[in-house]
């Protein structure tokens, strides 16, 4: 409390504090705002019809934007999928690979621009995706999309506006990152799946009072105590396991100072147990989902039949083996793309330091790799657990929606996390400035005394 009063009475503190909250009430307010020509009741209801699956997800990290159709439909996903597409394109293509690692600063802005074009492209096509998907959806009684407006006309509307919703909302997420608290998209990410959590409250505790009067069709009161638990549990596993790190010593070359005394220099590499984060069970759960949606639209049997053995919902035995494996790909994939032990190891030893008792180079990066290797087993492993020891319980209770999820809790709770990291570096920023402002106030009075 001491510490929320101190960000309070600080007043640039407070200005990047309600900065922040003010884009966070406008992005908000935004999700509620409908694309023209869209009935968004009849829109969620044909979505619900339909079943979940990938369509959840998607609705879950835009906040309800995407069964709303909302101008934020697509939220950042366009901006996050070109981030990605370039960092994979830097690992293959020489000349962005030279942009990243040599031209500095220089080099990441021109980055950062090509990101924005690449994210307008992709908002666009998926919007005349979204925009295709909701025609679909009419139906006799039921109307989605106006018939006042023609389809091809509604459909780059429709793109158009969710283009440019898309890149507002990537705006809003910079401004935040520059002005306000830091940790800009991923705030956005997590006030959408916190808004949603009063409603999902809300329901449950209306299936508690329902169990406990003994009411039918609802799961015996057991079953939500076990929910409860499990939540604590995996609540208590994402604090623990995403501040737990594993340390590498290491040591610098004897240096002498300007006395003539030789002295050696001692640090460690911290390497994350988590290093992929959350991208690994976002990824797993899009691949997984992804054929039952394209079965939807096209009316295939073959893959909708495929599709079902790998739903929680139906063969949650078959669909657990392969999400762990699918979550394990991802996690040694995207680790490959954030952490490079080759890297590492050059700069190492560039900058004079060795690892006790491993020569500098290429043994200090198989070392590294293999650390690295047993941590992002580990992590995955860890990842799966938590997304579906939830899954598991929220089977057993018809009617409890997503955000139940170990996905949403590994969010939240990380970003949480993050943002509490954020402000009490800018916290102990300020205190450092204010005490070398008393310094210098005092070194001038000193010096007007002693004239």
């Amino acid at each position: 409390m001491n510490r929320l009063r101190n960000l309070f009475a600080i007043p640039e503190l407070r200005k990047r504090l309600l900065f922040t909250l003010l884009l966070l009430a406008i992005y908000r307010l935004g999700v509620h705002v409908s694309v023209p020509g869209v009935n968004a009741e009849n829109l969620a209801a044909a979505l619900r019809r339909g079943g979940g699956g990938l369509f959840d997800v998607i609705d879950l990290f835009s906040g309800g934007a995407f069964k709303k159709f909302s101008i934020f439909a697509l939220g950042i996903a366009p901006y996050i999928t070109a981030s990605i597409v370039l960092q994979l394109m830097g690992a293959v293509v020489p000349y962005l690979e030279n942009l990243q690692k040599k031209e500095g600063e220089a080099g990441r802005a021109k980055i950062n621009q090509w990101t924005r074009y690449l994210t307008v492209g992709l908002a666009f096509v998926q919007g005349l995706g979204i925009a295709s998907l909701a025609q679909s959806q009419n139906a006799p009684g039921l109307e989605v999309v106006t018939s006042s407006i023609s389809p091809t006309a509604f459909r780059f509307l429709a793109a158009f506006t969710l283009a440019v919703g898309t890149m507002f909302v990537m705006w809003i997420g910079e401004q935040i990152t520059e002005r306000g608290i830091g940790n800009g998209i991923s705030l956005l990410i997590f006030a959408g799946i916190v808004a949603g959590l009063p409603q999902a409250l809300t329901t449950l505790t209306v299936m508690i009072t329902q169990s406990l009067k003994g009411a039918a069709n609802v799961p015996p009161p057991g079953i939500f105590i076990l929910l409860i638990a499990a939540m604590t549990v995996v609540l208590l596993a994402v604090v623990l396991v995403e501040n737990a790190y594993r340390r590498i010593p290491i040591h610098y070359a004897r240096r002498a100072d300007s006395a003539g005394m030789s002295s050696q220099r001692s640090s460690y590499m911290p390497l994350k147990v988590n290093t992929a984060g959350v991208m690994p069970v976002i990824f797993a759960s899009s691949v997984i989902f992804f054929p039952a949606t394209i079965a939807q639209f096209t009316r295939w049997e073959w893959l909708a039949k495929a599709a079902s053995y790998v739903s929680p919902q139906t063969h949650f035995w078959v669909y657990t083996p392969v999400f762990v494996g699918v979550v394990i790909f991802f996690a040694f994939f995207y680790t490959s793309i954030v952490f490079n032990p080759d890297e590492t190891a050059e700069n190492m030893k560039r900058s004079g330091g060795y690892i006790p008792g491993i020569r500098p180079g290429k043994e200090t990066s198989i070392f590294m790799d293999g650390i690295l290797s047993k941590l992002t087993f580990v992590g995955a492993i860890y990842l799966a657990l938590v997304s579906l020891v939830p899954l598991l319980i929220t089977n057993n209770i018809q009617g409890l929606n997503f955000y139940f999820g170990g996905t949403s809790l590994l969010i939240v709770v990380g970003v949480a996390m993050d943002s509490a990291a954020q402000l009490e570096s800018l916290l102990v920023m300020r205190r450092y400035d204010g005490f070398l402002e008393k310094g210098r106030i005092r070194g001038r009075s000193t010096r007007g005394g002693a004239a």
